[in-house]
């Protein structure tokens, strides 16, 4: 990308793969002087944290003119375009189409659509991924589901899904082009395929992959919902190219408080979800979202949450402390007082740390394959297939997967050494 541009990713991984569109984009287009704000929305912190950049930004590249897309632009447009330092706001389906950077208008300083309209995602091509050792592949767009704390639908749309020809030929590709990891994402992957012809579901579409890309070494998901989950799924599991990691959209342990999210599984169905994960494959490790401080939630309802991470063995926990987002059904439930949710959160962010380093304590001695990320000071620095940390005590071309045993743990990271 050229040097007087800047492109900062915010939030999920999908915005880090339209990351990767936009700077084609801007290469393409011979676009010089634009600093691009790909933001996200998901909690109140996001938005702060979009505004944060914004002035940042034109502190660092003062003559560079700002442009905000993502899913906070997408869902307050008006927002974003009365800060005066905002030169242009562009939508989640306008950042990817070549024609509206080849034709940057500034004067028309919102572009943005109705993103519930859309009934397809914009074709991309992206090969190759500056700066990092995966790949990322979208595999479908939106969410049919409308929980009720969460604003991403109304700035990603409604579930619309890549057709599997298309996702098997883009794997190839950066396959070709030496990846040797790639992961699914999207807004709601294991919603994939209701709508293309033929119904084709996300199991499927993670045996095409596997059967079609044979070279392509380690197939990692994000984030997925066990709700969704069909039978096919069970039988991947032994297939040694999926990776053992999953990553759960739980957000809750209180079956009142799921209801309540209008969240589509019980606590029961994530516990059972996880234990035959494990039955199945034994080297399975989990991560899960979950709110803190949710309208209505009592302390006996938060060590419900709490005891999840030892009833569906969690090691990755992402915490994310609620807040209520403007017009959802939960910004107009009853609240719960912002110091009770912030302790919560400390809480079970505590109870996630303790659970990490006593499981990876028990990996010392065990062996597994790791993806090197990058160099350090001589060291190289990459996860292993369970998405933990590692580092190794000698310099390795990034992009490698190299058979390693663990020596040690220094705080949350693996020590390693090569084999």
């Amino acid at each position: 990308m050229n040097k007087k541009n800047s492109l900062i990713n915010l939030g999920c991984r999908l915005n880090i793969y339209e990351g990767e569109i936009i700077k084609d984009h801007l290469n393409n287009n011979n676009i010089k002087n634009v600093t691009v704000i790909n933001s996200c929305a998901v909690t109140a912190e996001a938005e702060k944290k979009v505004a944060y950049e914004i002035r940042k930004a034109k502190k660092n590249n003062p003559k560079n003119k700002i442009i905000v897309t993502g899913c906070a632009a997408q869902i307050n447009p008006k927002k974003y375009d009365t800060i005066k330092e905002v030169d242009l706001v562009l939508g989640n389906k306008e950042k990817l189409i070549s024609n509206v950077w080849n034709n940057l208008n500034f004067e028309k300083s919102i572009q943005v659509d109705d993103i519930l309209l859309e009934k397809k995602t914009v074709p991309t091509s992206i090969e190759k991924f500056d700066g990092k050792s995966r790949a990322y592949i979208e595999i479908q767009q939106g969410c049919d589901h409308r929980c009720t704390f969460c604003i991403i639908p109304y700035g990603r749309g409604n579930n619309r899904s890549v057709p599997a020809g298309e996702i098997v030929g883009r794997i190839k590709k950066i396959v070709n082009n030496g990846y040797k990891e790639v992961v699914l994402t999207g807004v709601d992957i294991t919603d994939y395929g209701k709508d293309l012809p033929g119904k084709p579901t996300f199991s499927n579409l993670i045996k095409r992959i596997i059967k079609l890309v044979p070279d392509l070494e380690q197939l990692r998901l994000s984030s997925i919902d066990c709700a969704e989950i069909d039978e096919e799924f069970w039988d991947l599991l032994s297939e040694k190219k999926l990776m053992p990691h999953f990553h759960i959209s739980l957000q809750a342990g209180n079956n009142l408080i799921l209801k309540r999210m209008k969240r589509r599984h019980s606590r029961e169905m994530a516990i059972s979800f996880c234990n035959k994960v494990l039955a199945i494959r034994k080297d399975a490790t989990f991560g899960a979202d979950l709110i803190t401080g949710f309208p209505t939630e009592t302390n006996k309802m938060f060590i419900d949450t709490l005891n999840l991470v030892d009833e569906c063995h969690l090691t990755h926990l992402h915490v994310f402390p609620y807040s209520a987002r403007d017009n959802t059904p939960a910004s107009r439930m009853p609240q719960v007082e912002k110091s009770v949710i912030k302790d919560r959160a400390k809480i079970l962010r505590q109870k996630g740390i303790e659970k990490l380093k006593k499981y990876l304590n028990k990996k010392v001695g065990e062996k597994d394959l790791i993806l090197i990320e990058k160099n350090q000071n001589e060291k190289s620095i990459g996860k292993d297939q369970n998405f933990f940390n590692v580092i190794l005590d000698e310099k390795i071309r990034e992009g490698d997967i190299v058979p390693c045993v663990y020596v040690g743990v220094n705080n949350d990271v693996l020590m390693a050494r090569r084999i």
